[in-house]
């Protein structure tokens, strides 16, 4: 198993150097001139313009401002913030909870509902539950997530007024954020309506951002579920008399859970994409939302610390994939 481990732990090295010279390219393709964006373009004298110039080390070579930034990276400083004046990683760090908490709630909608919803439509293949689910999660796929926020807004926000439109809890409650989970902050505060405020503020962001992983893993659990579903072993298991719940949920389900869990996997990084948008529309406090004011204010070390971050952690996700295969599957661990 180490060894197992140990190799997909090597794939970090050529991922993790090709993501940092991207994250470093990226902001600098972009039009607009950084010293102009944080000093304006009033009152900006051309001693004051080259004096910020060399301050930010912008007059270097491309390649040396490149290798400063990797060898501070591998040191863990990403740099300060030119707006906030504040540490990359101080300011992703306060943020990030916010975004992983959505992502979390996110997540459990579409598994929670996308299991079951592929196994009842393989279990019940070319009939009307599978043809109205699979309708259902192509729909659910296909639209836009603006779209999809837009329309929930106008529907629970405005005409029903069942939820609000933006933030993670009403201003009216205050109380230390201890760990950045707004749930378990409200819910440690003991402060009466809290929680069901934060609850409130989270349900629409939460299926927005939880609909297209939800279609994704319904449509490969039902493929998945199809396939073992002809194996022998299956219908072996069919002629011995066990009951179809134990055929379904235990030697089929965990059979076909592979590439189940290589596409919740990947949902990860569909996660922290959707989150941009989601979190813009929602004026959530998190990642997300940081990292969109970021570009428009050429924000150089917020943006290449925040999408190095980012990358990071899918990464992370990816090899926690890679190990689940080797538990749920001990034959790939010889491989």
């Amino acid at each position: 198993m180490l060894k197992y481990f140990g190799s997909r732990l090597l794939t970090f090295i050529p991922t993790f150097l090709g993501v940092t010279l991207i994250s470093f390219a990226f902001i600098r393709v972009l039009p607009g001139d950084p010293i102009i964006v944080m000093a304006g373009e009033r009152g900006l004298t051309d001693e004051r313009y080259q004096e910020l110039t060399e301050q930010f080390g912008f007059d270097l070579p491309i390649y040396v401002q490149f290798w400063d930034y990797f060898t501070g990276v591998l040191q863990g400083d990403l740099g300060n913030s030119f707006v906030t004046k504040r540490p990359v990683w101080d300011e992703f760090f306060a943020l990030f909870p916010a975004t992983l908490e959505l992502s979390l709630c996110a997540m459990i909608f579409a598994v929670l509902l996308g299991l079951p919803a592929g196994v009842i439509a393989a279990v019940n293949r070319g009939k009307f539950f599978d043809r109205a689910l699979m309708s259902t999660a192509l729909v659910g796929y296909s639209m836009p997530i603006f779209w999809w926020a837009l329309l929930l807004i106008i529907v629970f926000s405005g005409n029903l007024q069942w939820t609000p439109v933006s933030g993670r809890i009403d201003l009216t409650y205050y109380f230390p954020n201890a760990t950045g989970f707004m749930l378990i902050d409200s819910l440690a505060s003991g402060q009466q309506g809290a929680f069901l405020s934060a609850l409130r503020h989270l349900l629409l962001p939460t299926i927005v951002l939880g609909t297209i992983p939800l279609a994704v893993i319904a449509r490969q659990t039902r493929s998945a579920m199809l396939e073992v579903l002809g194996e022998d072993y299956i219908r072996t298991a069919r002629a011995k008399g066990l009951a179809p719940g134990r055929i379904n949920g235990i030697h089929a389900l965990r059979n076909a859970l592979i590439p189940v869990v290589t596409v919740i996997g990947l949902s990860v990084g569909t996660l922290l994409a959707g989150a941009i948008l989601t979190e813009t529309i929602f004026s959530w406090p998190g990642i997300g939302k940081w990292m969109v004011d970021s570009i428009f204010r050429r924000d150089y070390p917020v943006v290449q610390g925040g999408l190095l971050m980012i990358a990071v952690i899918v990464m992370l996700v990816n090899l926690t994939v890679d190990v689940l295969y080797g538990v749920i599957n001990p034959k790939i661990r010889k491989r």
